[in-house]
């Protein structure tokens, strides 16, 4: 690929960043909660009739998938993806752009990813007649929620007639600043399940324990000896994680509750162990209360599946954001315990999900993912369109060769 077509996107960027920032500031002023993204695929499908692309909405929900075809459109295909969903939070921030949506925040950047894909999208339909192929862009809602939109759009086809030659997915990184980027083949980001356990005793008087089945004090046991399902019967050469952040006992100083209820989460990067942790939550949680005189009602969702980026579609993108930002602006990413709902397409197709730098020199502190105070260099907009628009086409041209 010559490099003046790395010239032209980087021009198109520049020129529509402006707007491609107006853009993520409606976005992020209007958020919407996941499977209620109405108004934001409204305002999707109405910027894409704006730019003379044609879609299909309602895909997996609230979903929107657009294409692009350049010449020989039957070709190959490839897919980009971006993310619609906020969070439940209520924004702290003082800015112009701020929530208008009370309890609403998008607090983990889909706006910014809505945007990018929105000015990736421009560029590249202004560069119809330079590329060979098809382009799929997957406006996807629900990321935040399980079982997630992802899961759901591709039982609605999104992957299909025909099957992506690859995908790619960009997502904002708080600790890297504006203007950078990162990669990470192999495994990235972990599974995620959520575990919920039921406690239950015989509650009573505090003053008179022997009466009681206390379920707190059970609880406390669980809780201790679940530990042992990562320290003992983990291999250390898979990282995983169980965590429990929600306790909740309705009893009082001098009152015994009858049940108590435990809200967690187990992640790792193995199906096999992931399965069998499951098993050994389950007994261990259960043992433990009948040991103890109670019982212990065990439900575990199983949630997104651990995201792996492919080798070679992840060395090549790295290698065309080289070429694209500069080696300097280029860096390599640990292995993350956090999830994402893309980690399904990366099961079915060969995936690349790489992190946009949106940290300001200016700031003090990092504004971090799903804080209240979260925000972004807004110079990171014309970094993620022009790039999201150079690996498409790189990608599409190494399909070919």
């Amino acid at each position: 690929m010559k490099n003046i077509l790395s010239e032209k996107i980087k021009s198109l960027a520049a020129e529509f960043a402006p707007g491609i920032i107006q853009i993520r500031r409606h976005l992020h002023s209007r958020p919407e909660l996941s499977e209620k993204e109405y108004k934001t695929a409204d305002f999707i499908c109405a910027t894409l009739d704006s730019y003379g692309i044609p879609y299909t909405r309602n895909v997996g929900g609230n979903g929107i998938v657009a294409k692009i075809e350049g010449k020989q459109p039957q070709s190959v295909t490839l897919a980009l993806r971006a993310d619609m969903d906020a969070l439940p939070i209520n924004e702290l921030n003082d800015c112009e752009y701020k929530s208008l949506n009370p309890g609403v925040m998008h607090a983990c950047g889909h706006d910014v990813h809505m945007a990018s894909l929105l000015g990736a999208s421009k560029i590249l339909n202004q560069l119809r007649e330079d590329f060979e192929g098809t382009i799929r862009l997957i406006f996807q809602p629900s990321e935040e929620k399980f079982p997630g939109g992802a899961l759901a759009m591709i039982r609605d086809g999104v992957l299909k007639d025909p099957v992506p030659y690859r995908i790619f997915g960009q997502h904002v990184l708080p600790t890297l600043e504006a203007g950078k980027v990162g990669f990470k083949p192999g495994n990235y980001m972990a599974s995620t399940d959520e575990v919920y356990l039921t406690v239950k005793g015989r509650g009573g008087h505090a003053a008179t324990p022997e009466l009681n089945i206390d379920p707190v004090l059970i609880a406390s046991h669980i809780i201790v000896a679940l530990q042992q399902v990562v320290s003992r019967s983990a291999s250390p050469g898979i990282p995983s994680v169980l965590s429990f952040g929600r306790v909740i006992a309705e009893g009082r100083t001098n009152i015994i509750p009858s049940e108590v209820k435990m809200d967690g989460t187990f992640r790792t990067f193995d199906e096999v162990w992931r399965t069998k942790a499951h098993e050994k939550i389950t007994s261990i949680a259960k043992g433990m209360a009948e040991s103890m005189g109670g019982t212990c009602e065990v439900f575990i969702d199983k949630g997104y599946p651990f995201l792996v980026n492919d080798d070679l579609a992840t060395s090549e993108a790295r290698a065309l954001a080289q070429q694209f930002l500069g080696p300097e602006n280029v860096v390599d990413l640990d292995q993350r315990m956090t999830a994402e709902d893309f980690a399904y397409y990366s099961h079915i197709i060969p995936a690349c999900f790489y992190r946009l730098g949106v940290k300001s020199p200016a700031w003090e502190s990092i504004r971090n993912l799903h804080t209240p105070e979260f925000d972004v260099d807004e110079r990171s907009l014309e970094t993620g369109m022009g790039l999201m628009a150079w690996l498409a086409l790189g990608s599409l041209r190494s399909a070919q060769c």
